[in-house]
């Protein structure tokens, strides 16, 4: 019997990259990262039950792992941006913005002059 793809094995890598890419995004990592751990279960589920009528098991594990990884970054930065939210509040978090923009400015008229 030829092999087959396992399904979703490439959507599950995509997933685990784009929960790693998103980890910055206010939490939009851990959504894409929770949906893959999912469909990583279930794919694997497929797999273990005849191993030999499918390929692509190793997108499945490799995006298990990015995933959780993604998550874990997610969870750190989103952790640490309610953190920043309430010691120093949207205020200071804009005065913050305000001396970086400054800094950048007085960086490159440095450069150039």
């Amino acid at each position: 019997m030829e092999q087959q793809k396992l399904p979703n094995s490439t959507l599950i890598l995509v997933f685990g990259i784009i929960s790693i890419v998103t980890c910055c995004c206010y939490g939009i990592g851990i959504i894409f990262g929770i949906v893959a751990i999912v469909m990583a279960g279930s794919a694997t589920k497929i797999y273990m039950e005849n191993p030999e009528l499918y390929t692509g098991f190793q997108n499945v594990k490799t995006g298990k792992i990015l995933s959780i990884i993604g998550i874990a970054l997610s969870a750190i930065y989103l952790a640490y941006t309610i953190y920043l939210f309430s010691t120093i509040g949207m205020d200071g978090i804009m005065n913050m913005n305000e001396e970086i923009m400054e800094q950048n400015t007085e960086c490159k008229n440095a450069l150039y002059n």
